[in-house]
């Protein structure tokens, strides 16, 4: 009832205009309210302080209900409901954090998920990362493999330096755009904290060209070539 509720609050205040040119943005693969963020920010606060939230132990259920509706909108409310109940995140909580990430999968959902949701569970159970990181690169999913190459993206200093080099020595010679992309995004982000590690990474390991430029954005105008 709560996700049909929340389906109805979203639905009537739909936009057909806004949603012709996000459906083609996301190349056609979700249907859309049309509900750009701010308007959907705005529906969806006002829908919780009127509903509340699920219950914590409610959350796989709901958030199984919210991916199996079409519109796009329904998967960004229910992330941002996953948000606000993280803090109660249970070990066996990677189950749907893995369900959200395989199903319906594009970059938009799934870069949330790493570096807000698997980044946080990481966080609560550090004791899971290696055996979960590992089963994703194994899996060959290209959407588990982004993940585990972005979760440390909000980790700054805290990010684990060797990790995330093995991550990328693992994942660097697949041929998948939202692969090498996303080890460039992850090396940039780091970039910001330690420039040097990453600068001398990127010219001792063999990475795609996409890879290798977008990790050096922000540190290229400092560096001279080795």
């Amino acid at each position: 009832m709560y996700t049909e509720d929340l389906w109805i609050h979203l639905e009537k205040h739909a936009n057909k205009e806004d949603a012709i040119p996000m459906q083609k943005y996301m190349r056609d693969q979700f249907e859309f309210f049309g509900l750009r963020s701010p308007v959907l920010n705005e529906h969806f606060n006002v829908f919780i302080k009127e509903n509340g939230l699920p219950l914590p132990e409610d959350l796989p259920s709901f958030l199984k209900q919210i991916w199996s509706k079409p519109e796009r909108e329904m998967q960004y409310a229910g992330l941002a409901v996953a948000d606000k109940l993280k803090k109660h995140m249970k070990k066996s909580d990677i189950e749907w954090i893995e369900y959200t990430i395989v199903n319906k999968s594009w970059w938009d959902t799934i870069d949330h998920i790493a570096k807000n949701i698997a980044g946080y569970y990481f966080k609560k159970f550090p004791e899971e990362i290696h055996p979960v990181t590992e089963r994703w690169i194994a899996s060959k999913n290209i959407w588990l493999m982004r993940s585990a190459i972005l979760f440390q993206l909000g980790y700054k200093e805290k990010t684990d330096k060797e990790l995330l080099a093995y991550i990328i020595k693992e994942t660097k010679y697949e041929q998948d755009f939202f692969i090498r992309k996303g080890i460039g995004w992850a090396l940039r982000e780091y970039a910001k904290v330690n420039p040097d590690w990453v600068w001398e990474f990127v010219h001792t390991e063999e990475l795609s060209p996409l890879s290798y430029k977008e990790a050096i954005k922000n540190i290229k105008k400092t560096k001279q070539p080795l």
